[in-house]
This record gives structure tokens, C-alpha cells and sequence, in this order.
């Protein structure tokens, strides 16, 4: 039977025909469940750049609205007549008479996404984009973006933002997987409850533990409640109609691409690279 593993030569010629010097930007897009973060971790490692996801910027600047210790609503700072939030300089001096701490500027920045999260809306672009540039300001412009752009309006936004910066997204991989598999494969996904680990298992693929335990740390895993068939239907129908749109916005600005499966039959870490770096092999400019 043939071996699985990457054969040594073949691994050492790819690392020296690829070319990643001058790389700012790659973006990662793929359904939520296809597979993505396996891709990015060979991205990361070979391009040498930070990681960019939503899921953090949201979770960063909640947080330090959190932290800044404000107990009052955020209805107060939404402008009715106007349909938006009171001038950014406005929530900062609200929020220090009211006895906020820290940094008052990041705060009203998650001041914004809470008020949409705890009245169970989606953040609207216009916000999002706001986020993502102050946090994107951080990383110098350059990092893996994932998650990010998923609509049109975002798009557009960072092509306008890079083009300021005097930067540019080099290339974009798409992580393709089917529908059904992502069902049955998130459907069957446990994480391991304590934070500071949060390894990843399947009940099937990859079982924790006497079927509930994390094998790293013994903590008991978790099904995640927005693992359930109806919640994933309804994150693929809005990949559908919201990140398809934005995906042919990159190809409109003539952005290059490459597509990597999200599904290998016989899953390692040797040949999620191989992969990935076979997929590239579209992106001439990445060859020497």
C-alpha cells in the first residue's frame, strides 16, 4: 500500500519554488464548516502573516466594552431621528462621564456591536467595516483575512481601503466542500469545553474520549448550540446569497484565485499541505 505521507523531496521542492516574499494580503472564503482553518494554518506557516478573523474583532472589541465597567443601555446612544449611532466623539464622552475606563474609543467601537448583538440583529456592514478597519489598522494592512470580506458592501469597502493604504490583496483561496457533508460533519462536531484548549472532535471521525471527554485535558466536550441542522442550513443559505457575490467581486477586480478541497478522505496534517500547495499551483505569481 502506498504511504500517505508527503514524500520528503517532493515537500522540500515546493518550499523552494514557492514565492511568498512581498505577500500582504490572502484572503481565505469557504462555507462555515468547510474546512477552513486547517488552510489557513499552511498559509500562516508558509506566508508568515497574522491571522485576521471577524469572529475575534467581535469578541475584541465586546470585550473591552465589557471591561470598561459601563452598566447603562446602549439605546441611549442611537440617534432615532437620524436611523444611527450619536458622533463617535459623543459616545466617548458619555461613556467617561458615565465612568467608563480604558480605552473609550475602542469601547464605542463594541459598544456598536453589542447593541446589535443583545437586540439579536446582524451587525450591519457599515459597523463591521468600522471594526475591521480599526483592528486591520493594527496588523499594518497585511494578514490572512478570514472571514472577511462576506458581502459586497464589505468588498468594495477594503478594495477602497487597500487602495489608500497603498496595498492590495494578492490572492484568494476558496476552501470548497459540499452542503451535505458540512451538515453531517458539523452536526457531529464537539469542542472541548475549557477555553484554553478547545480541541476539535466528531463522534464519528474523531471521537473524544469515551464519546464526551477532551483527550488533551479531560474536560468534558460540548455540542455548540448553533451546531443543529436548521442553524447550518440557514449559515450555507447566506454564504449563498451573501459571500458568492463577494467571491465574483474579486474576480470582477481581477484578483487571482485558487480552489482546495475541504474534504480529503484520509485527513493529516502532510496532506492538507500538499493540498493547499497544489491548489496554488494556479497562482503563477507564487512560482519562482
Amino acid at each position: 500500500m502506498q504511504s500517505l505521507r508527503l514524500p520528503f523531496a517532493f515537500s522540500r521542492a515546493f518550499y523552494a519554488t514557492l514565492n511568498t516574499a512581498g505577500i500582504k494580503n490572502i484572503i481565505v472564503t469557504g462555507k462555515s464548516g468547510a474546512g477552513k482553518q486547517p488552510r489557513i494554518d499552511v498559509l500562516l506557516k508558509k506566508f508568515q502573516l497574522p491571522q485576521l478573523s471577524t469572529g475575534n474583532i467581535f469578541r475584541e472589541y465586546i470585550g473591552k466594552f465589557k471591561k470598561s465597567g459601563f452598566t447603562g443601555t446602549t439605546e441611549s446612544f442611537w440617534d432615532e431621528a437620524k436611523n444611527g449611532f450619536i458622533p463617535d466623539d459623543q459616545i466617548v464622552a458619555k461613556l467617561k462621564a458615565a465612568g467608563a475606563k480604558g480605552d473609550l474609543a475602542d469601547a464605542a467601537l463594541g459598544l456598536k456591536a453589542t447593541h446589535f448583538v443583545l437586540a439579536g440583529k446582524f451587525v450591519p456592514d457599515s459597523v463591521t467595516n468600522e471594526l475591521f478597519a480599526a483592528f486591520y489598522s493594527k496588523m499594518n494592512y497585511s494578514a490572512v483575512l478570514d472571514g472577511y470580506p462576506r458581502t459586497v458592501e464589505q468588498g468594495n469597502y477594503l478594495f477602497d481601503l487597500l487602495k489608500k493604504k497603498n496595498s492590495r490583496i494578492d490572492f484568494y483561496l476558496l476552501v470548497d466542500n459540499t452542503d451535505e457533508r458540512i451538515i453531517q460533519r458539523t452536526v457531529g462536531r464537539r469542542i472541548c469545553g475549557n477555553p484554553a484548549c478547545g480541541k476539535v472532535y466528531h463522534i464519528t471521525d474523531k471521537p473524544p474520549k469515551d464519546g464526551k471527554f477532551c483527550k488533551a485535558c479531560g474536560t468534558e466536550v460540548i455540542h455548540r448550540i448553533d451546531d443543529t441542522e436548521p442553524k447550518i442550513r440557514s449559515r450555507l443559505d447566506e454564504f449563498h446569497t451573501k459571500v458568492e457575490p463577494a467571491l465574483e467581486l474579486l474576480k470582477a477586480n481581477k484578483v487571482p484565485g485558487a480552489v482546495v478541497t475541504g474534504h480529503l478522505e484520509v485527513f493529516t496534517d502532510e496532506l492538507v499541505e500538499k493540498s493547499v500547495l497544489e491548489a496554488l499551483q494556479a497562482i503563477p505569481k507564487l512560482w519562482k
